[in-house]
């Protein structure tokens, strides 16, 4: 019998849009770098020192994201993080472990989150049917970060600047397991505008 060869695949790889029109548009972002920092007793101060010495961004005190450089940190919880790199893999964790290893713990997470970009004039209609927040502009704004459910999936996300047009752009972290899952209640909440998929990036 001939040894089964695993292939790596990308969460979102191989998805079709549903509907018809342009109302909702999804970008898998696989490929970042992520990992979780969460605050060693009584190094906030010092952590935040190292973070705008080392990456040139104030650490986020609270469900905020804040970015430089390729780099971003998204407060998920009182002394926790999201951190990611653009095109960082799994070597991000080990360069922020010895970065900020002796002020914050850091567990590498670029495999155990799939990432997902939304933009489109209909996102808003779309996510009010998959997840129990307030995301209009007045009440939800770039840079804001919450930790949430989707369907009964936890995900945690946060809005990025609007796109050229004036659509809202949101990015959802949901576990890796959970991707397909995730994919299936966004495209049944997003079938009547339209939701297409774009090359990852």
């Amino acid at each position: 019998m001939a040894d089964a060869q695993l292939i790596p695949l990308a969460p979102f790889a191989g998805l079709d849009g549903v509907g018809t029109g342009h109302g909702v548009i999804a970008t898998d972002r696989d490929g970042l770098g992520l990992a979780t920092v969460a605050l060693r007793k009584g190094q906030g101060p010092a952590l935040g020192q190292r973070v705008k010495e080392r990456f040139g961004l104030l650490l986020p005190d609270g469900p905020r994201r804040q970015a430089a450089g390729g780099v971003a940190f998204a407060g998920t919880g009182p002394g926790m993080w999201l951190a990611a790199r653009e095109r960082g893999g799994n070597d991000f964790a080990a360069a922020l472990e010895a970065e900020l290893g002796d002020l914050a713990a850091v567990t590498d997470q670029s495999d155990g989150y799939a990432v997902l970009r939304l933009t489109g004039p209909e996102l808003r209609h779309a996510l009010a049917k998959l997840i129990p927040l307030d995301l209009h502009a007045r009440a939800f704004k770039p840079g804001d970060v919450a930790s949430t459910v989707a369907s009964h999936m936890g995900v945690t996300l946060w809005r990025l600047d609007d796109a050229a047009d004036g659509s809202p752009v949101f990015e959802f972290a949901v576990f890796r397991s959970l991707a397909g899952s995730f994919w299936h209640a966004l495209s049944q909440s997003a079938a009547q505008f339209g939701l297409r998929v774009t090359a990852s990036g």
